[in-house]
């Protein structure tokens, strides 16, 4: 086994016990600093290894390089999908309409209910 594959065994065994215990961002950090320590090649090197994309690891050793305060967040502010009654209004209406029409299956129907 040559150098460069002993080294590619040792972070492929590190990234497998590590990766799984960390969310998005810090597995790019991760990534991204051992990108870093190796150098010229480093990128490619690292993204075999972790079985992630050389883009995954630049943009993890970009944010390693722009110095910016941790987050305190995973995900950038307004990621993730957008409310259905955010991106069409007229869902809320149907939606409160349908519930002032129809009532709940389980519900017992109003002629059959005893009296006091």
């Amino acid at each position: 086994m040559s150098g460069l594959e002993g080294q590619r065994a040792v972070l492929a065994a590190k990234f497998e016990a590590i990766l799984p215990h960390l969310d998005e961002r810090q597995c790019r950090l991760l990534i991204g600093a051992e990108a870093q320590s190796l150098g010229h090649g480093g990128i490619r090197a690292v993204a075999r290894a972790a079985g992630v994309r050389e883009a995954t690891v630049s943009v993890g050793v970009r944010e390693l390089d722009s110095g910016q305060a941790p987050l305190g967040r995973i995900r950038r502010p307004g990621a993730g999908r957008k409310r259905v009654v955010d991106r069409n209004p007229a869902v809320r209406e149907a939606l409160l309409m349908h519930g002032e029409r129809f009532r709940s299956p389980r519900s017992v129907p109003r002629s059959h209910r005893r009296s006091p």
